[in-house]
């Protein structure tokens, strides 16, 4: 199994885990939700529906009327098929949730891990999060040393973009140190300790975190290279 179809096996899981859907639903919450998907077809989720109901976990049901959606659907017709996750998909998912090593934080399978985060224990978040940063760490210094090395041969636009490609894993880096220092302190995403009333979330409150990419602007805390 490639890596690919596996991280969409696991998401296909934990999306089910929360409700059953039928096939649109789920390419719909796929590309919405889950960014790293945006470009999936129904010929890539079709097959891997089938192999997760060939491996015993989910099942297939008969839609009601409510489940009619006008959309280009998994076998020619309208999709009816609601896919439910069985017990033993429901253990097989809390597994690979469980699971830290490598393949959790490597560029194409992180963004699906963290997404299902809520459903994830602490001690596993911080392992995920640990290792994601460290193999950031080493490939902010690879690109530093690289750049260090030839500066001085490369042109103005060339450099530029090897400066954006580190600005980008520094980003994240500082990203992922907050996450991290929010996990050891027992705060939640919007900086409260569990227990704390809700805090202001709109966009530049304290306590407002940034995703990967995002330029969390000059008054932000911490918001120097790393």
């Amino acid at each position: 199994m490639s890596r690919r179809s596996g991280i969409l096996e696991f998401a296909v899981l934990g999306l089910l885990r929360e409700s059953p859907m039928h096939g649109y639903e789920l390419r719909k919450r796929l590309n919405t939700s889950l960014g790293v998907f945006r470009a999936f077809s129904y010929g890539t989720l079709y097959p891997c529906l089938k192999t997760l109901v060939a491996n015993g976990w989910l099942i297939e049901e008969s839609g009601g009327a409510q489940d009619e959606t006008p959309a280009a659907p998994l076998t020619g017709r309208r999709a009816k098929i609601v896919y439910r996750l069985t017990a033993e998909g429901k253990e097989h998912f809390e597994d690979l949730l469980s699971q830290t090593g490598p393949d959790a934080y490597e560029d194409e399978t992180f963004a699906a891990r963290f997404a299902f985060f809520g459903q994830t224990s602490r001690d596993v978040r911080m392992r995920v999060l640990e290792g994601r940063r460290s193999r950031l760490e080493e490939r902010l210094e690879k690109m530093r040393a690289s750049l260090a090395r030839t500066r001085e041969r490369l042109d103005d636009y060339t450099l530029e973009l090897q400066r954006h490609g580190m600005e980008s894993v520094e980003r994240e880096v500082r990203w992922l140190n907050e996450l991290i220092e929010s996990e050891r302190a027992g705060r939640d995403l919007k900086g409260r300790a569990h227990g704390e009333p809700a805090r202001d979330t709109t966009e530049g409150a304290p306590g407002v975190l940034p995703r990967p990419g995002d330029d969390p602007g000059p008054d932000t805390p911490g918001d120097t290279a790393t």
